[in-house]
């Protein structure tokens, strides 16, 4: 009885080594797919980035459908790069990190409502996320849409009141909105932060007209 019972210990005991000595090399060979994607995308050579990574894909691992879905961008691969970032929102549907990725394909591919929606989305998870709030109002400014874009950036500078990008928009958007004293004073906080900024100047000159 003895013998049998270190025949069965000694018998777990090799299982368990031989599948962590399974996962190490799964790791491994995970780490170095990873580490040869990096170098092929630092030469400009994406697809065979993409080749590298999807010989030891796990459609159950988030860094790899995330890393997947960029690599595809790059590459062209809007599609692909879509159907990646999907599959990493759905692994991690809390995350903001695969939404910012999959606006990239989106945004290449013109889909630009769908752009907006998913910069709301962004917001209601981490409301004070001013990276989707600079963006969402850019594209509504771009779009013309001046008393949406205002929105955003208002709310920006009420969080960092002395961030350039919030405020040289801030500034313009409130020029479009004809509101020309609000502007020049916007223009002027600009032009503490970057004394030569191009932009604020020429933008500060058509208020003070």
């Amino acid at each position: 009885m003895e013998i049998l019972r270190k025949t069965i210990i000694i018998g777990l005991f090799s299982l368990f080594a031989n599948t962590y000595m399974c996962a190490q090399n799964d790791f491994s060979n995970l780490q170095e797919a990873f580490s040869k994607s990096y170098a092929l995308e630092a030469q400009g050579d994406f697809k065979l980035a993409v080749n590298e990574m999807k010989v030891f894909y796990n459609e159950n691992l988030y860094e790899i459908n995330l890393r997947l879905g960029w690599l595809n961008y790059m590459a062209g691969n809007f599609n692909e790069s879509l159907a990646f970032y999907k599959k990493s929102m759905e692994l991690m549907p809390y995350a903001d990190e695969p939404k910012f990725g999959y606006i990239f394909p989106l945004a290449a591919l013109g889909r630009w409502d769908e752009v907006i929606n998913l910069y709301k989305s962004v917001l209601e998870n981490s409301p004070h996320n001013t990276k989707a709030m600079y963006y969402l109002g850019t594209i509504y400014y771009n779009r013309s849409q001046f008393d949406k874009a205002i929105t955003y950036f208002k709310q920006i500078i009420d969080l960092y009141p002395f961030d350039y990008d919030g405020l040289l928009m801030y500034a313009w958007t409130n020029l479009q909105l004809g509101k020309k004293k609000e502007a020049i004073v916007l223009f002027q906080k600009v032009l503490l932060n970057k004394p030569n900024d191009t932009s604020a100047i020429e933008g500060l000159a058509l208020a003070s007209n």
